[in-house]
C-alpha cells in the first residue's frame, strides 16, 4: 500500500516555491504558477489535509542558543518490544536536546541527533536520559564536527 498522493503539475509547482520560502505569499505563488490567488490557497489547504504539507517551521542555530556541541547516539534497547518502543520514543522525543529520532534496523535500534552545551552536558545527557532508563542496553556517542543541508525534495524546475 502506498502514502502517496496524486499532484498536479501546478500543486508541485506549488511545493517548490513553498520548499524554497514558505513565507511567500499566496498571491505571489499564484502569479508564479498561473492559478488565481483563492485556487492557490485551495490547494496548499488540500495539501496540508492529505498530509504532503507537514508545516512550516523556523530553523534555529543551535551554536548561537548556546548548545554547539551535536552528536549521534546510537541506542540499543532491550527487549525491543512494542510496549516498551513507544514510551521510550516519546521520553527521547520530549528532551529538549533531541533533534531528530530514528528507528533503525540493524544491530542498533535508535538513531538520536542531540544539541548539547558542551561534553559534560552531552555526559549528563547520555547518563540521566539514556543509560539510566532500564530498558536500554547501550549507548554510542559520535560526536558531528560539521553538518551539511542537502537539497530540496523536489527539484527546482528545469529550463
Amino acid at each position: 500500500m502506498s502514502d502517496s498522493v496524486v499532484l498536479d503539475s501546478v500543486d508541485l509547482d506549488i511545493l517548490r516555491l513553498l520548499q524554497n520560502d514558505a513565507r511567500t505569499t499566496y498571491r505571489d505563488i499564484a502569479a508564479e504558477v498561473g492559478v488565481a490567488a483563492s485556487t492557490c490557497l485551495d490547494r496548499v489547504a488540500r495539501l496540508r489535509r492529505a498530509g504532503v504539507i507537514l508545516g512550516h517551521q523556523l530553523r534555529l542555530d543551535p551554536a548561537k542558543l548556546g548548545r554547539g556541541l551535536q552528536a549521534l547516539l546510537m541506542v540499543q534497547v532491550r527487549p525491543h518490544r512494542r510496549e516498551l518502543v513507544g514510551p521510550f520514543v516519546e521520553r527521547i522525543r520530549a528532551l529538549p536536546e533531541s533533534r531528530s529520532v530514528f528507528h533503525l534496523t540493524g544491530p542498533d535500534d535508535y538513531l538520536v541527533h542531540v544539541a548539547v552545551s558542551d561534553t559534560a552536558d552531552l555526559q549528563r545527557l547520555v547518563l540521566d536520559e539514556f543509560t539510566s532508563q532500564r530498558e536500554v542496553a547501550r549507548v554510542e556517542t559520535r560526536l558531528i564536527f560539521q553538518q551539511w543541508d542537502c537539497g530540496p525534495l523536489l527539484p527546482p524546475v528545469s529550463d
